[in-house]
């Protein structure tokens, strides 16, 4: 068996040192690495390059660039794609993929997400832009252009502008940049700024942002404030587009800064003169103007009479005769009308206007027209409870009360007697033009039926009539003409009756003796009982009706009888309220 002597420690070192050369020269030759070799030669489009591995290794001539002038002996740093290829067992390198490789890597020590750089578009791409910045290609993503979206991108090839890197992509080996970023920073910036300095009440150029319904947004220069509908004008305004447009410069008045939130009240109106400063001396209380409607309500119409100036026609106010319900009834808005001012109110900045007051007053000269006992003719406007209106011209009416429309009989309501649209004649009883009230008297223009009402119903005659009305003390009877005679309960029958209806119907006809006639008082008195009496009792009835002395006989029968005849009637009489024709 041989034995194997001890190596020497020297040979051991050597040893050590020659596996290490060995693993440091084949670790530079692996995919992927970077390295120096030199051009060997050039044959048609192929540049072969030796590395110093066991072959060499080819690089498409392409790769050098275009017009580029190789030569053998140049110097070149490739990358090692693949160490031999599978068909001609040579190094497969790439000058591309080498200098690819040294970019990255010079970006990366140039470059930090954040920082900012300068650079120039070269080109619109598909959601984007692509920056060149210095020899390095980045992408700008097109929501990172501007502030607002932008729906044109060719307008900004070729122009240079400070970008601020976002990221950076190992993955694909590039840049994505941001515009907006930076603008946002500025304008931040510029915000704070702006706020801090801003005062209230002083007056700054802005320019119209945005509408809405409620009001504008102004850009001042940097920051947004908003310019309420409500201070815009000092005139009645629907919308803000009435005023303002897009895009429109303008001065406005700082009214409020809230720090904290960002947020700015400003106003237009202020800016101008206020109109109400000099409101008395314009226009004076009794002044007639010109203005235009504006608004209508239930209760009136707003008209404006200068610039910022409105005020209120009450319905009330807008005719000396017409009776109003709605303002829309006489006005609509944008109707220019003439109107007197009538007050005004300056802390409240309130302005009361008539249009009447710019027309003669009817009611003025109304007792002209219709003299207290002068005979009018018109027709039924209208009921009430009390009365009825009668029209005598347009918007003058009368009025007869219930009781001054019947001699004879009690109306209870003016529909007894009256339609709407009946022409009438009535005696003008009173005009009170102050109040605008003027009474009339239907039964006035008659006759008054009571001055023959003894010559044509004498006591002691028999007459015939329908019951009329029913009460609890007694029957009221129709006799004719509307004349009505009262039958007292007492007089009804030689029975004891306990209730009128129990002996009478409404309607039914009844034939009775006039017992009692009283002009002054406008009464009648019946008496069904009566229709029994001699003829002695009714001459003895008669001649105490005219004040004669009646025959001693008959007298004391008729005496004898006062209970069921005068005493009965004097107790009814008493105990009924009646008006003329009772």
């Amino acid at each position: 068996m041989a034995i194997r002597k001890p190596t020497a420690p020297q040979d051991k070192s050597a040893a050590m040192a020659e596996i290490l050369a060995t693993a440091a020269q084949e670790s530079k030759f692996r995919n992927g690495s970077l390295i120096e070799g030199t051009v060997q030669s050039i044959k048609d489009d192929d540049v072969f390059v030796d590395i110093g591995y066991k072959s060499v290794g080819s690089i498409d001539l392409d790769e050098f660039g275009e017009g580029a002038e190789v030569k053998p002996g140049d110097k070149v740093t490739v990358m090692i794609k693949k160490l031999e290829d599978d068909k001609t067992g040579m190094v497969e390198l790439s000058k591309k993929a080498a200098d690819d490789k040294i970019r990255w890597e010079k970006i990366q020590e140039r470059y930090v997400e954040g920082c900012v750089v300068t650079g120039t578009v070269k080109s619109a791409v598909r959601g984007g832009l692509l920056v060149a910045i210095d020899d390095v290609e980045a992408f700008l993503p097109g929501s990172q252009i501007e502030v607002a979206p932008v729906k044109e991108l060719e307008p900004y090839v070729g122009q240079t502008f400070d970008f601020k890197v976002i990221k950076i992509s190992n993955e694909r080996r590039n840049l994505i940049i941001s515009r907006r970023e930076l603008i946002e920073g500025t304008m931040q910036e510029k915000r704070a700024e702006l706020l801090g300095s801003l005062q209230k009440g002083e007056i700054r150029k802005g320019r119209v942002k945005n509408i809405t319904d409620f009001g504008a947004f102004i850009d001042l220069d940097g920051i947004d404030g908003l310019l309420h509908i409500t201070d815009m004008s000092w005139g009645r305004i629907k919308h803000p587009s009435e005023m303002l447009k897009v895009g429109q410069e303008l001065d406005v008045m700082v009214l409020d800064v809230d720090r904290d939130r960002e947020r700015i009240s400003l106003g237009l109106k202020q800016t101008q003169q206020n109109p109400w400063d000099s409101i008395q001396e314009q226009f004076p209380v009794g002044s007639r103007v010109q203005g235009k409607v504006v608004n209508l309500a239930a209760y009136g119409a707003f008209v404006e009479i200068a610039p910022g100036i409105e005020g209120l026609v009450h319905i009330s106010e807008f005719s000396w005769t017409k009776r109003v319900a709605r303002a829309s009834d006489m006005l609509s808005v944008g109707d220019e009308v003439n109107v007197v001012v009538l007050s005004i109110d300056i802390e409240n900045q309130k302005i009361a206007l008539g249009i009447r007051q710019t027309q003669d007053n009817p009611w003025d000269t109304v007792q002209d027209r219709f003299p207290v006992g002068s005979k009018i003719k018109g027709k039924v406007r209208n009921f009430t409870a009390y009365g009825a209106f009668v029209e005598l011209e347009e918007g003058i009416d009368g009025m007869i009360h219930v009781s001054d429309m019947s001699w004879t009989r009690k109306i209870n309501h003016p529909s007894e007697c009256l339609h709407k649209g009946q022409e009438v004649e009535a005696v003008v009883l009173d005009v009170n033009a102050k109040e605008q009230r003027i009474s009339l008297s239907l039964k006035a223009a008659q006759q008054d039926p009571w001055d023959e009402i003894a010559t044509r119903f004498p006591v002691g005659s028999v007459v015939k009539g329908k019951v009329s009305k029913i009460a609890s003390f007694g029957a009221f009877v129709e006799l004719e003409d509307g004349v009505d005679g009262l039958v007292h309960i007492s007089q009804i029958s030689d029975q004891r009756i306990e209730k009128v209806k129990d002996a009478l119907d409404v309607g039914q006809e009844v034939e009775a003796r006039i017992v009692k006639v009283d002009r002054a008082e406008r009464r009648i008195g019946l008496s069904i009982r009566a229709m029994t009496m001699t003829d002695d009792e009714i001459k003895a009835l008669e001649a105490e009706a005219a004040g004669e002395e009646a025959p001693a006989k008959a007298a004391t029968s008729v005496r004898s009888g006062s209970d069921s005849f005068g005493n009965a009637f004097e107790a009814a009489f008493a105990n009924v309220e009646w008006q003329p024709g009772n």
